[in-house]
């Protein structure tokens, strides 16, 4: 029996969506408004699914807690009221838009994780633009 246990984080960061190797003129027509070079912030809404046999001794997927203070290590305290594009490592060759931030927050919990156990990430740019990732 496979069960999915779930929790809810959130962080505020701001970021521009931009490639070095455009020009403006390239970026502001790929990329409009979220090209502005004094960058725009988000209060980002964050899943994190875990799925996996219950372990009978425990009664558990995962610890709950364990999960709450994984996601707070790995993506609350590094990203939370940060600039992406100047203060996080893994976006400073790498545009980060909700695709890319997703997958970042996946590979960063998923080496946390037991192997056996599935992950699913899904994140809210805003209330009606999110993405998932599934480690596909």
């Amino acid at each position: 029996m496979q069960v999915t246990i779930s929790r809810k984080a959130h962080f505020n960061a701001a970021h521009r969506l931009h490639r070095k190797d455009w020009t403006f003129e390239q970026n502001d027509a790929v990329f409009g408004k979220c090209n502005n070079p004094n960058f725009h912030g988000h209060n980002y809404e964050l899943i994190v699914s875990v799925t996996g046999k219950i372990n009978p001794e425990t009664g558990y997927v995962m610890d709950v807690k364990d999960l709450s203070d994984l996601i707070f290590e790995e993506v609350e305290k590094p990203f939370d009221h940060k600039n992406l594009n100047l203060d996080v490592p893994e976006f400073e060759n790498l545009n980060p838009t909700a695709e890319n931030i997703v997958v970042v927050i996946w590979n960063k919990i998923r080496q946390r994780i037991k192997s056996e156990l599935d992950l699913e990430i899904t994140l809210y740019e805003t209330p009606r633009n999110f993405v998932t990732y599934k480690g596909e």
